[in-house]
């Protein structure tokens, strides 16, 4: 079972609806429904207060859950991946697929011109790459500016 399931079980095994939960926990219902429905698993502070909402230990929120085996994911053109929208000028394509059992997610991040996307907020220890594959872009980390353009990259992590 995956943690998203597990969560799912339990919330509607107490009658809990995904916006009371949102309530009692802080976590953001976008964030809930994301859980459930494997989109992603979710931080350890996130498991926590949600466990604490239930009434729960942070254990019951892992028991029984699985890892998948080790698998090698090859995308091709026929491969549906999700789209998500920033804005009408930015969104961003995820590479790959059971993303909920992976230590990274590769994304195609597509910029407009004069498009920008929202600021991100990244979690301590948090690593993110960005590789340019044309045009130029600006990229902004604690109000200092590096600029990027064609075949240039950017690594940083979060401390």
């Amino acid at each position: 079972m995956l943690i998203g399931n597990k969560l799912k079980q339990i919330r509607k095994s107490m009658r809990i609806s995904l916006s009371e939960l949102s309530e009692k926990s802080g976590v953001q219902i976008a964030t809930l429904s994301r859980i459930e429905h494997q989109k992603m698993t979710g931080t350890i502070d996130s498991h926590l207060k949600i466990a604490k909402a239930l009434g729960v230990d942070i254990t019951a929120l892992y028991t029984d859950i699985i890892r998948e085996e080790s698998s090698v994911d090859i995308r091709t053109e026929e491969t549906n991946t999700d789209i998500f929208v920033h804005s009408n000028k930015s969104s961003y394509e995820i590479l790959t697929k059971n993303i909920l059992s992976k230590k990274m997610m590769p994304i195609l991040l597509t910029i407009e011109p004069a498009g920008m996307t929202h600021k991100e907020q990244c979690k301590s220890g948090s690593e993110k790459f960005v590789f340019v594959i044309e045009g130029e872009i600006l990229v902004i980390i604690n109000n200092k500016e590096y600029p990027l353009s064609k075949a240039n990259t950017l690594y940083f992590e979060r401390g």
